[in-house]
């Protein structure tokens, strides 16, 4: 027997806090297998350079819970360790028998399951002891027993082992009872090593006899030790794909596209990534990537090695060039992981313009459930902006399809205005405004749809991009001034006139919480809508933003802010205006006259500050002409049904007549029928 100390140096004492300080103790559970699977691939390795004569038979890994003695093992039938073996790496904790390895065999090491030297002292996160039996491959080896109770001390004799390989034996400490559970350690396998390349046993097969399940002589395999991500994309079918993605992610719809990601320069690595059917929200879930290491789980947290954007994406990525004790910080900081990370980038747009000018058709049909993941990426990230405006479409109100150069085309001809400016118009909502759409379509221009979720970002990202472009929604404004040309005309109203109808029309509309009403006038066609209504494109932008990032909320408190343009060149306009006039004439120009003496003196006034006793006073006699004023042409809008009938069919056509105001609208509808 052999007695003696772990030795725990200064030099490599770092590493071993590190291991003991992972988040969650279930890891020890895939750093034994893995170590394993190490010792399983080694063998096979050796014995393909004729280093190992012996047969391999099984070399499967197995995993055995004995709830009666309280211990959990994990055996393998790798190529096993010699007293010396023991001494060297698992005594001195520096040191890392894979990396040795793959130092000698590293053009040809077998699928090792590197970078981790240490990970055989995570077993006494959960253990009160641990118990090594080994049986080396090398001819005329004695099996050894290592036992150690978590304190620097250890015993090492020699035993009876009639089978190469190696059993970790863990006793397991009363607060870790729940890794005796075989419900616990499947689901901590099918976690961490349902890829791993050696089959891993646990338990038998079940059956279902006489109302309880029974065991069978079946080994029940965990893992695929040929995940598709490993074979040659020539070698697969499109079902393949799709039932591999309905492996990783059961109980979804089928993937849109996928990528088949296999590089080996100037860095390993290899994966299947998916596009899933994106809901028109951003939901980001940090485990739709796994990430894996020579088919090791590592962490389905992947920010680092994957941009932002692509997170959308669902599947596998599994590089050797990424450790298993992988940390936030790491990914953040290591030149691999940032080469990865945009190597990604790059295949995922390659793959998109591929399919883009291959399978247009097709492209199209899937737009709408990729566009949310597009234009994301275009907003985030700057190299895959500069590639997908190559192949990201709009979708105008036909439902029609182009990509960006194509619609420039299509429209610059007649919606450019008299600036030289190209104006894209597009619509948020088909239904809601229709009638300004119609007005554009009118006019042969073409409006797009913008509806989605990040399409006020996408709109000031591609006014930066585009040049001499601007977008306008088409409810902004009429459609005269959205595209404005040299030949408009200019409505003739009279100051009087524009007195009377600007409080005619703004009286008439229904109280709404946060909604302020302005009035202008515009000459336009006598065939288009006697008034219109439209919000300012830019405080529309700033709220629609505002709904999105909270630092903006300013915004979004503010209230909402209608034109009502009311078209001077309408018949009933003009009859409306006639008749008020006619009406109010007598009552208000006098007041008008009176309001604009008043404002005379006023402004003399205010030039001496010792005369701010009377300026006050000349203030409070012109609010109080104008409430007067206002009154009559108030008083007189109510008795008028036409007013009331313009501005509330108005609001109809924007969707904002409710409640109290829409019920008025329908009695007073019928009884002018």
């Amino acid at each position: 027997m052999q007695k003696g100390s772990i030795g725990v140096t200064t030099e490599n004492i770092f590493p071993v806090i590190k291991k003991f300080l992972y988040s969650d103790h279930e890891i020890f559970l895939r750093e034994l297998v893995s170590n394993a699977v190490d010792a399983t691939q080694k063998l096979r390795t050796l014995a393909s350079h004729g280093e190992f004569n012996g047969v391999l038979n099984d070399t499967s890994v197995s995993v055995t819970i004995d709830k009666d003695k309280g211990t959990l093992t994990v055996s393998d039938k790798g190529i096993g360790m010699t007293a010396e073996d023991i001494d060297k790496y698992i005594n001195q904790i520096a040191f890392s028998g894979a990396e040795e390895f793959l130092a000698k065999y590293k053009n040809d090491a077998n699928a090792i399951i590197g970078h981790f030297g240490l990970g055989f002292y995570s077993a006494f996160m959960v253990s009160k002891k641990v118990e090594i039996r080994t049986l080396s491959y090398k001819e005329g080896a004695k099996a050894m027993s290592w036992v150690c109770d978590g304190s620097p001390e250890y015993e090492m004799t020699e035993i009876e082992k009639a089978e190469r390989g190696t059993d970790i034996i863990l006793y397991i400490d009363d607060e870790s009872k729940e890794f005796l559970e075989k419900s616990r350690i499947e689901a901590l396998l099918k976690k961490y090593c349902r890829f791993l390349p050696v089959p891993i046993v646990c338990g038998k097969v079940q059956k279902w006899e006489k109302d309880k399940y029974v065991d069978t002589d079946e080994d029940n395999i965990i893992n695929n030790v040929e995940p598709l991500w490993t074979k040659k994309p020539a070698e697969l079918k499109d079902e393949d794909y799709i039932k591999f993605y309905h492996e990783l992610h059961p109980g979804q719809d089928d993937p849109l596209f996928w990528i088949h990601l296999n590089v080996d320069f100037p860095f390993n690595l290899t994966g299947i990534l998916y596009f899933p059917k994106i809901k028109n929200n951003i939901e980001i879930n940090k485990n739709r990537i796994q990430l894996y290491c020579n088919q090791v789980y590592v962490t389905d947290q992947v920010e680092g090695v994957v941009p932002d954007f692509l997170m959308l994406l669902q599947g596998v990525i599994d590089s050797p060039d990424i450790p298993l004790n992988v940390s936030r910080s790491y990914l953040q900081s290591d030149a691999n992981v940032k080469k990865i990370s945009s190597h990604i980038t790059k295949k995922v747009s390659s793959r998109l313009e591929e399919i883009a000018k291959k399978d247009r058709k097709n492209f199209e049909d899937k737009w709408n459930d990729i566009k949310l993941f597009i234009e994301y990426g275009m907003l985030t990230d700057e190299k895959f902006c500069e590639s997908a405006m190559k192949y990201a479409l709009f979708t105008d109100t036909e439902d029609k399809h182009f990509n960006f150069e194509e619609y420039k085309t299509l429209i610059k001809d007649t919606q450019t205005d008299k600036d030289g400016t190209l104006v894209y118009l597009y619509a948020t909502n088909k239904e809601d405004q229709y009638t300004h759409i119609n007005a554009a379509t009118e006019k042969g221009y073409s409006v797009l749809m913008m509806d989605g979720q990040l399409d006020s970002h996408f709109i000031g990202m591609l006014e930066q991009k585009f040049e001499k472009s601007r977008f306008a929604r088409v409810d902004a404004d009429v459609i005269s001034n959205l595209i404005p040309k040299d030949n408009k005309k200019e409505s003739d109203i009279t100051p009087l006139q524009r007195t009377i109808m600007t409080t005619l029309f703004k009286s008439q509309v229904p109280a709404m919480e946060k909604s302020d009403f302005f009035v202008s006038f515009e000459a336009l066609t006598g065939d288009s809508h006697p008034i219109v209504l439209t919000q300012s494109e830019y405080m529309r932008r700033m709220k629609d933003m505002a709904a999105m990032q909270p630092g903006m909320s300013f915004y979004g408190d503010l209230p909402d802010s209608y034109n009502m343009i009311i078209n001077t060149e309408h018949p009933v306009i003009k009859k409306v205006m006639n008749e008020a006039e006619s009406a109010l004439k007598d009552t208000v120009k006098p007041m008008e006259a009176s309001l604009a003496e008043t404002n005379n003196a006023l402004e003399e006034i205010r030039k001496d500050d010792s005369k701010k006793d009377e300026a006050s006073a000349l203030e409070k006699k012109a609010e109080e002409i104008r409430n007067n004023e206002n009154k009559a042409v108030s008083e007189y809008a109510s008795s008028n049904d036409k007013v009331k009938q313009l501005v509330d069919i108005a609001l109809l056509g924007n969707g904002l007549l409710k409640g109290e105001a829409l019920n008025n609208f329908i009695k007073r509808s019928i009884s002018l029928l």
